[in-house]
């Protein structure tokens, strides 16, 4: 169990997909540019066996922006999406509005 103060620690913000890119010799990663609005970012997601690139172009995702940066398959990626995984299916945590990149979730 974590408690409430715990979790406000978690920054989740709104972050659009921009270019999405196969890692070399990695069958299951992509190297994903986001927009936050104010700020680009990059991270490194698994989820390739799941989603062609061009589906993911444009989606407006929800990530965990205050996630410490890691190098993943020499990449630094800074921050992680969100998504449901039951086993077999993955589906990414999308906004289902026109909300603005940058915006907080709560």
């Amino acid at each position: 169990m974590i408690t409430l103060d715990d979790f406000k620690k978690i920054e989740l913000v709104v972050a659009k997909i921009l270019e999405v890119e196969p890692i070399p010799g990695k069958d299951k990663l992509y190297r994903i540019h986001i927009s936050l609005g104010n700020e680009d970012r990059y991270i490194i997601s698994g989820i390739r066996e799941y989603y062609k690139a061009e589906e993911l172009i444009g989606k407006k995702i929800i990530l965990i922006k205050n996630l410490e940066p890691k190098k993943i398959a020499g990449y630094e990626s800074k921050g992680m999406l969100l998504a449901a995984f039951n086993g077999q299916t993955l589906s990414l945590i999308t906004v289902d509005r026109d909300i603005p990149e940058g915006t907080e979730v709560s």
